[in-house]
């Protein structure tokens, strides 16, 4: 799987393994995830999380609630590396706002994180839609990232960098998290990482309608995520859209990492392009033959082992650049 940065799609051709995979998921009667309950489509997870397994031993695993700002709680895992932690990372899971968990695929991807980093992941479990809809996610994953800078001390020993990341809705909570971080004046965030992030609330984008991203993700299910999100209101609020911020200046520097075939593709491309017509330092590419949601799909497809390897390089490099000085 090469990296390429990001133009118009040469080829657009899924990988055979994810073609594989697609194939045998389409079983006769099986609904689309648009065309049934959050209920029913949160039943993939522990499916595809049992073909995942568990990922790497790491140096220690710690659970908690933490208290929501409404009063209710939410689940946190913290993944701890054996040695010395070089950096602490908030990782915000996909899923569409609406499924998802951090006990599943995630905890394998975070357990990844830590080990290819030696670095503290945090996995906040945000509450979903619809029965907590916008701006739940975004209040809830600003608690854990709170906690999160709070006790970095604790958790890593020293002061270390604080890195916020996410894949698609995950993607879109960290991207928030850094506007939300810079226009509070805290807490300092030294790096995000963006996978395929929803940047945005345009359903009619090249990518979003291309007939060859129709995969596991398409536009139909993407719209019912959003219903199911923010059903009503403003959805050019940049806590929903960050596209549409007026100002990305003085965000940290970022990583954007983009499926070729993907709905998400094109608004994923644009948020790097306003990054660094806003001068913040960003690195944009494309993984190539991969369709949205290989990033969870640890030892089913071949593409996450070469993402998170690639995710978790650039990490090391950026930590590395701060290290110098």
């Amino acid at each position: 799987m090469a990296h390429t940065v990001p133009g118009r799609f040469a080829g657009m051709a899924i990988d055979q393994a994810s073609q594989m995979f697609l194939e045998a998921l389409a079983k006769p009667g099986a609904p689309a995830i648009h065309e049934s309950t959050p209920a029913v489509a949160r039943m993939s997870g522990p499916i595809l999380a049992g073909m995942s397994g568990k990922g790497p031993e790491v140096g220690a695993v710690e659970a908690f609630r933490l208290a929501t700002r409404d009063g209710d709680e939410i689940r946190m895992r913290v993944m701890k590396p054996e040695g010395v932690a070089k950096s602490v990372i908030v990782y915000f899971h996909g899923g569409g706002w609406v499924i998802g968990d951090i006990d599943l695929q995630y905890d394998n991807l975070a357990r990844q994180l830590c080990v290819k980093t030696q670095s503290v992941v945090v996995l906040v479990n945000y509450r979903k839609a619809p029965e907590y809809r916008f701006p739940t996610a975004i209040e809830d994953s600003l608690a854990g990232l709170e906690w999160a800078a709070e006790h970095k001390r604790d958790l890593a020993g020293s002061d270390v960098p604080l890195i916020v990341a996410g894949d698609s809705a995950g993607g879109n909570i960290a991207a928030v998290m850094t506007l939300r971080a810079r226009d509070a004046g805290g807490p300092h965030i030294d790096y995000q990482v963006l996978v395929y992030p929803v940047t945005d609330c345009d359903f009619d984008r090249p990518s979003y309608v291309a007939p060859e991203n129709q995969l596991l993700l398409n536009r139909d299910t993407m719209i019912w995520f959003w219903d199911h999100y923010l059903p009503t209101g403003d959805r050019t609020h940049p806590d929903a859209s960050p596209l549409r911020a007026k100002d990305l200046s003085g965000l940290p520097p970022a990583l954007v990492y983009l499926a070729e075939c993907d709905p998400l593709h094109d608004e994923g491309a644009e948020y790097a392009s306003a990054l660094n017509e806003a001068g913040v330092e960003v690195e944009v590419s494309i993984a190539e033959g991969q369709m949205h949601a290989f990033f969870q799909m640890a030892n089913i497809l071949p593409g996450f082992d070469v993402g998170v390897d690639y995710v978790s390089e650039r990490i090391n490099a950026h930590l590395n650049k701060l290290a110098e000085g």
